[in-house]
């Protein structure tokens, strides 16, 4: 089965345009685990633009599910909230600062000793580690070098090109690269622009797919569908 995990930094967003605390964080963290969800994904940047350190922690108190914690794991700040708050999954993304949103995955190859490093960290934590990649074979055997558990597959051109009408070159270079994933035992995470119009393509191309996180998308649609009839909206796509 694959796993809808869903990011809230777009509440947090909202939230943030006004001050105060509406919408609530956590509130809505346990909803969309009351509604279906398998996990909640937090993506806390180092200006807290959107999700806070401190809605890290308490999303933490109420969690009944899995906790996914991205973020630039060269920021110490960000290494140290994950050690504190032991989510089950740690996603690193090679955020530089101040930017907008995801747009690549690691170089694996380049960083590998660091990788190795820092996901030696986390695993000695008792926390799994995903990494953000390209659809790159390459970089998916660097990852297997660098000891994560998983690799996250950055599907923003997956999304681009179905929306051209362009689906099966859309989905092809995802399908080589998680076939590399599990032929040398890597878990396998996606993310990124995935949809309700997209995403069922995706998961049925592969099917072995363990988690998607998605986040914009889902709250967009929430607005116009509510966030219980959206959650489970895209669980039926993940069917």
């Amino acid at each position: 089965m694959t796993k809808l995990s869903v990011n809230i930094n777009k509440i947090a967003t909202l939230r943030n345009s006004r001050g105060g605390n509406n919408p609530d964080v956590v509130k809505t963290a346990i909803d969309v685990q009351l509604f279906g969800a398998d996990g909640v994904t937090v993506h806390p940047r180092p200006d807290e633009r959107h999700i806070r350190y401190e809605d890290v922690r308490q999303i933490k108190k109420i969690i009944t599910t899995e906790f996914n914690i991205e973020g630039n794991c060269t920021e110490q700040k960000f290494v140290d909230l994950v050690l504190e708050t032991q989510p089950r999954q740690v996603t690193l993304v090679p955020d530089a600062g101040g930017q907008l949103t995801s747009d690549h995955g690691w170089d694996t190859l380049k960083h590998k000793d660091y990788l190795r490093d820092i996901i030696g960290v986390f695993k000695k934590a008792g926390i799994r580690v995903s990494i953000f990649v390209d659809p790159v074979i390459e970089m998916v055997e660097g990852a297997a070098d660098t000891g994560t558990d998983r690799v996250e597959l950055y599907t923003e051109a997956y999304a681009r090109q179905f929306a051209a009408g362009n689906k099966q070159p859309a989905v092809a270079p995802y399908l080589a690269a998680a076939t590399k994933a599990r032929e040398l035992g890597i878990g396998l995470n996606a993310g990124h622009d995935l949809d309700l119009q997209n995403l069922r393509f995706f998961k049925q191309h592969i099917p072995w797919l363990d988690e998607v996180s998605i986040g914009h998308a889902l709250i967009c649609d929430a607005i116009y569908l509510g966030l219980e009839n959206t959650v489970q909206l895209y669980k039926r796509q993940l069917q």
